[in-house]
């Protein structure tokens, strides 16, 4: 049983984690920047440290954060959601330190945000996917022989995406033409990625998410 948390986060996210901490009888450690100073998960959280005066560089450095834990005796961090929940670095030092990350491992983290990683792993796990291609398009010449094989519309996909950044819905070939540039310049700007990949458009689609909690330890049995 971890005995103190720092959160990485801030506002309900974070007043959140800090309730669910008093229930388990856990000591929680917030951070703010100095626009967030007398904000409500600074007075709630048992001890509270500052991360600098950028609204949100703060909140972004791994290291930093993880510095913090460490240094006020932390044995884990939990990154809630946004910022760098997602993000492999964060979990990846945590591990390096003996800090337990709350979330994934750093592995599953890559692989995941990784869109054509998680499709292969998805694939070899069994799982059906939508019909798109197998990694990255190497440019718009690919990219209009895959279209037309998978069939219109398509969606083009940042391979690093995320929040609706870096897609487009192509309903023909001009709009493939069109686009493909604009998703390329959407990730390389959002992401620092070009990458890019395919997917045949689901119209109409029901979205469904599955929330899965673990304890870290495998099970074989």
């Amino acid at each position: 049983m971890l005995t103190k948390i720092l959160i990485a986060n801030r506002g309900e996210i974070a007043v959140r984690i800090i309730r669910a901490c008093r229930e388990l009888g856990i000591r929680s450690v917030a951070v703010y920047s100095e626009a967030d100073r007398h904000a409500l998960h600074v007075k709630k959280a048992d001890e509270a440290y500052c991360i600098g005066e950028d609204p949100l560089a703060g909140y972004l450095n791994p290291q930093q954060l993880v510095n913090i834990a460490k240094s006020v005796g932390c044995d884990g961090l939990h990154p809630g959601y946004g910022f760098l929940s997602e993000n492999a670095l964060l979990a990846e030092i945590c591990t390096q330190q003996g800090i337990a990350f709350v979330g994934p491992s750093a592995e599953v983290i890559s692989r995941m945000g990784d869109k054509t990683e998680a499709r292969k792993s998805m694939t070899a796990a069994g799982v059906p996917v939508t019909p798109g291609t197998d990694g990255n398009l190497s440019g718009l010449d690919d990219a209009l022989i895959k279209a037309s094989e998978i069939g219109y519309p398509i969606m083009l996909k940042a391979t690093s995406g995320g929040g609706g950044r870096g897609i487009r819905r192509c309903d023909n070939e001009p709009e493939l033409r069109q686009n493909y540039d604009r998703v390329i310049s959407e990730a390389t700007k959002a992401f620092g990625r070009a990458d890019v990949f395919m997917e045949k458009c689901v119209v109409n689609p029901r979205h469904i998410e599955v929330q899965i909690l673990g304890n870290g330890v495998r099970n074989n049995t």
